[in-house]
């Protein structure tokens, strides 16, 4: 069995690398797309929206809610992205704590 101060320079190491994968998931954009591309929302790693992108095609006057449908979905599609780079980064993490 370790010992408690090996445990905690393990999990000392352990921490700082998990906080080295958040930085670079925050630094990373992910693009989600709706249906057939007409909206494209870029967000950080850390989920922040930083651009909006819109084909002439969708931007009608006479149907906000279209445009509105498909920006939820570009921007679901680049949350989904982050949750499952975020699973791939930083859940390995998990099986890696010494208790």
């Amino acid at each position: 069995m370790m010992n408690m101060q090996s445990m905690m320079k393990q999990a000392q190491k352990l921490q700082k690398q998990m906080e080295k994968g958040q930085e670079e998931l925050a630094a990373t954009e992910f693009t989600g797309k709706s249906a057939q591309d007409l909206v494209a929302a870029t967000l950080t790693g850390d989920k922040k929206v930083v651009k909006l992108e819109f084909q002439e095609a969708v931007v009608d006057p006479e149907d906000l809610e279209t445009l509105s449908d498909m920006t939820i979905q570009a921007i679901n599609s680049a949350l989904e992205q982050i949750d499952e780079a975020t699973k791939k980064k930083l859940g390995a993490f998990a099986g890696k704590l010494p208790f």
